[in-house]
């Protein structure tokens, strides 16, 4: 036979199965598209140049790996559909006389069909909507941007290169069951797995077991450096659990409805509930994927799109006073002498320096077991991050000196001042070191919400004077050595005005201290922060995030659809014989309608149901996590959570209206179409 045979053949196969083949096709376009988006973003020059999109680029690179990954798991689980459409036509060819490599060579032009159109068509768009999305990064990053047009050949290489490796397996993959597979079994391919499934108790019970273990982990983390390290190990045991709860927890269920003789009993359960536990054992991964999937739009619009919309929030906690000057040292010499560069720069910009605070302190971390702070960390038995304190010790005359007070104490007595309220120890004994009494506690030091940043406890201890902080530095760098802290003087402040003004105050003072450090090589580091100047990364950063997050969501969202759709066709064709039946015997066309009626909504809607679960379970763990990006507006998450939960609830009812009508269709012997 001919080439041009085995072309036509390929073609009108894909032709006749179109109902299955389009969405895959669009779906495959869509994943090349948000690809060679991602991949243009990443490289193009112009982004690179505006103000924090180095920080896009960043975010946006990580992107292409997470699309890969995505791209190779979710067009094998979708191929599989059609495959499993397409084998008992395979079948009837080889009873005809096909050979196994006559079959073959048909699969390879649908391949190379399916291919060139994915590449194709997936490449035009993405490079037509590059520009729109390039646009849309100029506008979150708060730059002007023309519309010029611009190809990424390198995004347009290693695109076509990926997906052409991809269909290549899922060739290899098609062959591979044809060739295992005899012609009965071809034919017979969509009735395997009818055997009435039994309800695996065990497997069921364990996913409880681990989904209730997963959502005490998730609500029991109270430190954001744990929840990071948590939010891994919970996201496995979540997604382990709903597998195993949809295939076997799902039969199991069915079962148990079975048994209920007043529910079992009812035109429309009956036939939904016997259906659903016939296929539940097959079928109940791609419900699975359905909920996962969901959660992954849930989870990742939410937190984007929150850190998005409070990136002022987090800036200004990051960065509580517009300028922040760090002397790495406590010799007063230097003290004084940047000190003073910090004044003469605000009188000589006309700025006054408003809510000015200055300090001296060391901070030394510790290990809190209930009595004592062990520095050493070989010393500790059992690590907790809730346990890990940052003490930030300062001499009781800077604090008096800022708060206009005359406090004094003892040579072992302090003053503490506990931003969280929640350390309720008598004392501070460090180890290697006498118990430091406390004499009283203070909650004036910090602006408000000053010490939001820090994701580690902090406090801060007063002490007698300067002497008892260089005690303390003798033992922390006899522990810590080489990573020892060193005794700072801090000075921050406000410069009102417009952000202009902010930035020469900045860069007059980031001259004077260069001249001085030029003047004197012992001059010590002095470490400037300037909000403004920091202000572009942010947006750089969170743009990213939000970008990255919007498109990821939409590969996730259309991947939902895809496989609801491809669910309801397969299923609508494998029922079609039973309903058939069923008329016969029968049962009216409204009875009909009640039965899938309910099958639908009990199925679909329980991936639905469970992802709204998960999401209320890891809501404590997210908001720990974006405490570590220093994001503590909880109002603003919530809001943005729910209204991210509506609004895909509203695609999901969509969804599931679009899909019942055309399973409904293919039951009662109409087309799909």
């Amino acid at each position: 036979m001919s080439n041009v045979f085995y072309f036509k053949l390929a073609f009108s196969g894909i032709v006749k199965n179109r109902k299955l083949y389009i969405p895959f096709s669009l779906t495959s376009i869509g994943m090349v598209m948000m690809y060679y988006i991602v991949m243009y973003l990443s490289h193009e020059e112009t982004i690179g140049q505006m103000r924090g999109g180095e920080d896009v680029q960043g975010m946006l690179s990580l992107g292409t790996g997470v699309i890969s990954v995505f791209a190779v798991i979710f067009l094998f689980y979708t191929h599989s559909f059609l495959i499993r459409r397409r084998k008992k036509e395979f079948g009837l060819y080889n009873v005809l006389g096909m050979d196994k490599g006559n079959l073959m060579r048909t699969t390879l032009y649908e391949t190379v069909m399916l291919l060139l159109v994915s590449v194709i068509g997936g490449l035009a768009c993405g490079i037509l909507f590059s520009k729109i999305v390039e646009l849309l990064v100029a506008w979150l990053l708060g730059a002007d941007q023309t519309l010029t047009f611009a190809v990424d050949w390198t995004g347009v290489g290693n695109a076509a290169l990926l997906f052409s490796g991809i269909f290549l397996l899922l060739l290899l993959n098609t062959m591979r069951q044809v060739q295992m597979a005899k012609p009965v079994e071809l034919l017979r391919s969509e009735n395997q797995g009818e055997k009435p499934p039994k309800a695996n108790w065990v497997f069921a019970v364990l996913g409880i077991v681990i989904l209730v273990c997963a959502y005490v982990l998730a609500v029991s983390v109270e430190d954001p450096l744990e929840a990071l390290t948590v939010f891994f190990v919970a996201v496995l045991m979540v997604i382990v659990a709903t597998y195993l709860l949809f295939i076997s927890g799902s039969v199991a269920c069915c079962r148990l409805l079975q048994k209920r003789k007043k529910f079992y009993y009812k035109t429309n359960h009956f036939v939904a509930v016997s259906s659903m536990a016939y296929r539940m054992k097959r079928n109940g991964a791609g419900l699975a994927s359905i909920c996962i999937l969901s959660i992954m739009v849930l989870v990742c619009v939410s937190t984007t799109t929150c850190l998005f919309a409070g990136e002022e929030d987090i800036l200004a906690n990051r960065y509580p006073r517009d300028i922040a000057v760090r002397t790495e040292s406590a010799d007063e010499q230097y003290v004084n002498a940047v000190s003073a560069m910090i004044s003469q720069t605000g009188q000589e910009n006309g700025v006054s320096g408003d809510n000015r605070i200055h300090y001296r302190y060391l901070s030394v971390s510790g290990y809190y077991n209930g009595a004592n702070f062990i520095l050493d960390p070989d010393k500790v038995q059992t690590f907790d991050y809730s346990d890990v304190y940052v003490i930030n010790f300062i001499p009781i005359e800077d604090y008096n000196e800022q708060m206009g007070t005359q406090i004094s104490l003892e040579q072992d007595e302090v003053m503490l001042y506990d931003p969280s309220g929640e350390f309720t120890g008598e004392q501070i004994t460090l180890e290697g070191m006498e118990p430091l009494v406390i004499r009283e506690r203070t909650d004036e030091f910090l602006r408000k919400g000053e010490d939001a940043v820090n994701i580690l406890n902090s406090l801060y201890v007063f002490v007698t004077d300067m002497q008892v902080v260089e005690r303390i530095d003798v033992v922390q760098r006899q522990i810590y050595g080489e990573n020892a802290s060193d005794v700072c003087a801090y000075d921050a402040f406000d410069v009102p005005g417009s952000a202009e003004k902010q930035n020469e105050v900045g860069e007059s003072l980031m001259d004077a201290v260069s001249a001085a450090a030029e003047a004197d090589p012992a001059f010590p580091d002095v470490a400037i922060e300037v909000a403004e100047w920091e202000r572009e990364s942010f947006y750089g950063t969170f743009g990213g995030l939000f970008l990255l997050g919007i498109l990821l969501a939409v590969v996730f969202v259309c991947a939902v659809a895809l496989i609801m759709y491809y669910k309801q066709v397969c299923e609508g064709y494998e029922d079609q014989s039973r309903f058939a039946i069923m008329k016969k015997v029968g049962m009216t066309e409204r009875e009909i309608k009640r039965s899938i009626n309910s099958q639908v909504l009990m199925v679909f809607f329980l991936p639905l149901l469970l992802a709204c679960v998960h999401l209320g379970f890891a809501f404590p763990l997210i908001r720990k996590i974006l405490l570590a990006f220093a994001m503590s507006n909880v109002g603003l998450l919530i809001g943005v959570t729910v209204l991210c939960a509506l609004l895909f609830a509203v695609f999901y009812v969509i969804m599931y209206v679009l899909t019942s009508r055309a399973y409904y269709r293919i039951v009662n012997g109409q087309s799909a179409d």
